[in-house]
Formats: C-alpha cells, structure tokens, sequence
C-alpha cells in the first residue's frame, strides 16, 4: 500500500500558517472586530404552480366572447366557432410557435436543414357561466379542464353584435370578468373545504404530523380564499405552503392574463368605451397583471389576406396584429424561456425554465449531456449578432466557459461539452 506524507516543511508550514491565523484571529478579537462571516447562498423560493417546460395556457370566458376565434386565429386551426353556447365541447390544443427575431436572425445567418422554434400549448374550453362551480352549463366538465392548464388567458367580449348572443343578455365585460373570476375562487373554496374534511381525523386526531402540518397549511390557504375572498396567487407563501398548493394545483393560482375583444373598427381607431373601466377592475382586482386588446374578427380578416396585401393593409391603417405579443407574454408568463443551439444541421430553441442551470438546460437536449456535464460554452446572442460569426466572438474575449453553476439566460446561444461516457461524442446541439 502506497502512502503520501507530507514531508516535515510542508507540515511545519501549514502549522506556522494556522498559528498566523490564530494570532489575526485573537488580534481581531481584542480589537472588537469579528470575523467576516461567510456569504449565505440566498435560498430562491419555488414557484408557484408545475415544473416542466410542457406547460400550457387556458382560454377561458364565457360563452360567445371570441375564445374559439381567437385560438382559431391564434393557432390557424378550425376548431368550431358557432354562435351558440358550448360550441367546444372537448378542449381543443395546439402549439402554437413562439415569434422571435433572434430565432429568424440565426435561421438566416445559419441556413440549417433543420428549424425548430420554440411553442406555446394553448387549450381552447369552453365557456363557463354563473354558477359553473356548482355544475351550472358544462362546469364542472371544463373546470377540471382549467385545473389542467398553467396559466390562463381570460378573454371578456367588449363589441356590440346583435348577431352573436350573450349568455348574460347584455355586454358588460366588468360583470362578466367578476363571474369568471368568483366561480374560480368557489371552485377553490369547495375543493379545500372537502379536502380538509376528508384529512381532519388524521390530521387531528390520529397523531399524524405530517398530515397535521398539510391540513395547518390548507387551513390557511382557505382562509384567504372563504374568509377573505382572495384568489390564491395573491398570498404570501413560504417553500413549505407552494410545496402543497402545488400538490393540488388550484384554480385561482394560476396568473391570467385579459384579453379584451374589441370590434375591428375599436381596435384600429384604439378607442373603446369599456376599456377604462376594465384597465380599473384589473388593477384593484388582480395587480400587476397584463391587460391585451385585440380584435377576433380583425384578426380573423388578417388571416385571410395575402401577405402583401396584409402587409399594405396595416401600414394603411396605422395598426399591428396582437397575436405576437399575446404568444410572448403568454410564454413568459409560464415562467418559461429558451437557450439557443444553432450551426448548418439545426436551429432549434430548448425550452426550459427561469432559473435553469446549465446541467440541467443541457439535459433537454439528451440525459447524458447532464450526467457527464463538463461545461457550458456561451455566447449572447447580441455579441453574436453585432460581431456576425462565432471566431469574432471568440477574438473579442465574449466566448465563455461557465460550470455547473451557471444560470442559463433566455436566448443564450451555448455548445455543451460533457464526459462522452458509453460511446457517445460531444455534438453541437444534437442527440
């Protein structure tokens, strides 16, 4: 057996070292200084709602407002669009993809054989009326339906059509957005009330801790949703308390965003008179959130146009489509982003989450670029862009290699390096 010992300097060293530091120490001490303390790792609080980066946004509303318009629109598909109520029976999904000119910059500068952007999921359901927490209209069905989504788009119809009928008899986008939101915030009530019914003995009784400290957290998420009539979101959570909300996923947890259907002639002329009185309902209801107008049947007329002629159209007008920033902030809002992997074979955008390290962004593109992570080569995509080609980069000291540790930023162009291990060989963003 080989055994390595330090030789007698080397150990005298290192003992004289420890007594120097001693003496600083004690110094330090007399003097009523303190030693600095080591830097604490800020520990980030999780976030609310699933993990993963197939995550999907909901439309909901109520009846006829424009929500299968909209994702017909949105997604370019033909889901049904009849003037009746619970027209979408079973929800309709589809990916929709994420416009990026960074993403078309690379395509262009790389000429790949392949394209791979990233996409929104997007579930069209049905609309909800008053009462749906009870099972009134198709409720029930499509609340379950809303549990299954991420984060919601709430379209409210804000146009004047005697040809398409409200549920509620009148236009009034207000009461309408106060129904949406109250039959998600019973929903909530219902479903905690019955779940800390079914867990009391345990939790109480039967000496479990476990489900004691689950039931004290259930306990004070329905106090802020039945006593309080706050929606989920709008608490202030501890690891421990996000760590159960997201075990049950709860209807009023989920962020919204509004959309506001206008007639094409109020969406071009930017004037309508509901708005205001919606912009005020969201900020003392839900603050923070995004308030979108757009048109259904302006968008619905755009679809249709040759692109030269909806190219003409708009300059004409003075307008732009609200699709793009209704698909970027319904990503963004997902807690979602995405690193870059680009040369001649492939352009593609890997979605991950905000927060990513670099293993775990590389174990997107396969499990073994995480297992045998060595590091992360990085370009932003600004110095690629300005300096034109990746040797420029290089030459300008803006290509780095970053380890284990580092976070991945949004549009981060990166060529991962990782222990080969049975047989495979380091490749640019291919399996």
């Amino acid at each position: 057996m080989n055994l390595i010992v330090p030789s007698i300097r080397a150990r005298s060293k290192v003992f004289v070292g420890n007594i120097k530091v001693l003496l600083q120490l004690n110094c330090s001490i007399r003097q009523g200084k303190m030693p600095p303390k080591k830097k604490e790792e800020t520990k980030t609080t999780p976030l609310l709602g699933r993990i993963g980066t197939s995550l999907k946004c909901g439309i909901v509303g109520l009846p006829n407002v424009g929500k299968s318009t909209f994702f017909n629109v949105l997604t370019k598909s033909a889901a049904n669009a009849e003037n009746f109520p619970f027209c979408t029976i079973d929800p309709n999904e589809s990916r929709v993809p994420v416009p990026d000119e960074r993403y078309d910059w690379l395509c262009q500068h790389h000429k790949p054989a392949s394209k791979v952007p990233a996409f929104l999921l997007v579930t069209d359901i049905a609309g909800l009326v008053k009462g749906a927490s009870e099972g009134k209209g198709l409720g029930n069905a499509f609340l379950s339906h809303i549990s299954a989504c991420d984060a919601l788009f709430h379209v409210v119809r804000a146009f004047d059509d005697d040809d398409v009928i409200h549920v509620e008899d009148d236009v009034n986008p207000v009461r309408d957005l106060e129904i949406i939101s109250e039959e998600l915030r019973k929903k909530d009530e219902q479903f905690l009330t019955t779940r800390m019914e079914s867990m009391e003995r345990n939790a109480l009784r039967g000496g479990d801790k476990k489900a004691k400290a689950e039931f004290e957290i259930l306990k004070k998420i329905r106090d802020l949703v039945a006593e309080e009539k706050k929606d989920v979101r709008f608490g202030v959570w501890n690891a421990n308390e996000i760590e159960v909300l997201n075990k049950h996923l709860l209807l009023s947890s989920k962020p919204v965003i509004y959309l506001v259907n206008l007639s094409e002639k109020d969406y071009i002329r930017k004037k309508n008179k509901w708005l205001l009185k919606i912009k005020e309902w969201v900020d003392a209801r839900d603050p923070g959130a995004l308030l979108i107008p757009f048109s259904g049947a302006f968008e619905s007329k755009l679809l249709d146009m040759p692109d030269d002629d909806r190219e003409a159209f708009l300059k004409e007008q003075k307008t732009s489509s609200a699709l793009e920033k209704i698909i970027v902030t319904g990503f963004k809002t997902l807690q979602l982003q995405y690193f870059f992997t680009a040369g001649k074979d492939e352009v593609k955008a890997w979605t991950i989450q905000k927060g990513t390290k670099a293993p775990q962004a590389a174990g997107r593109i396969h499990t073994d670029f995480e297992k045998g992570f060595i590091m992360a080569e990085v370009m932003k995509f600004d110095d690629l862009k300005e300096l034109g080609n990746e040797n420029a980069v290089k030459a300008a000291g803006k290509y780095r290699q970053e380890g284990k540790n580092y976070v991945v930023h949004d549009g981060d162009v990166i060529f991962f390096k990782f222990n080969a291990g049975a047989g495979l060989t380091d490749k640019k963003g291919k399996k």
